[in-house]
């Protein structure tokens, strides 16, 4: 049941802190490393839109360090990257802001809740997505537009479904190989 809740170390603030920088950069260099591949493999920016390297440090770093670390991680990512690369694409920035926030708050609003972490890493995939979701469609009426292009949601996902399913697979065995050498040395 999701309502019952282990009780994780509290970590300090300053441990908080260098989880979220430590995620920032990962986010900022990792997406680097999914471009230059697509670059010399001929593919350009796909692997970066197909495999979302920037999701993995900050959902990591919400479900190890909290929801502050992995709101702030998320939330300071795509700046960084953009004020670093110029990416993500202007357009896109605030949407990835938004999402990437929420997907630390949520993990690591779940952090202490018994659940797998598949359970967790859903959870924090779908509440991104939405609130990203209705970020767009806020901002197509803001800006006057009376028809919304629901493929541009629908795209977006479609485009990062591998991206998705790597997150599946990755961030459920690094938390059990994490939470399993931690009890080890304690």
């Amino acid at each position: 049941m999701l309502t019952m809740i282990r009780t994780k170390q509290k970590l300090s603030v300053g441990t908080q802190a260098l989880a979220a920088v430590t995620a920032t950069v990962s986010a900022v260099v990792l997406p680097q490393i999914f471009h230059l591949l697509g670059m010399m493999s001929g593919l350009g920016s796909a692997l970066g839109e197909t495999f979302l390297p920037m999701h993995l440090p900050i959902l990591l770093v919400g479900l190890l360090a909290g929801p502050y670390a992995g709101a702030a991680a998320g939330l300071l990512s795509p700046l960084a990257s953009f004020a670093l690369t110029g990416m993500p694409a202007s357009a896109m920035l605030p949407f990835m802001m938004i999402e990437l926030c929420i997907y630390g708050l949520t993990s690591g609003l779940l952090r202490d809740i018994r659940c797998p972490t598949i359970g967790k890493v859903l959870c924090a995939q779908v509440a991104g997505r939405a609130v990203r979701a209705v970020a767009i469609l806020l901002a197509f009426y803001a800006f006057g537009s009376h028809a919304v292009p629901v493929a541009v949601i629908w795209k977006s996902i479609g485009a990062g479904i591998f991206g998705l399913i790597l997150q599946w697979v990755l961030l459920p065995l690094l938390m059990y190989r994490i939470e399993h050498s931690a009890s080890h040395d304690a």
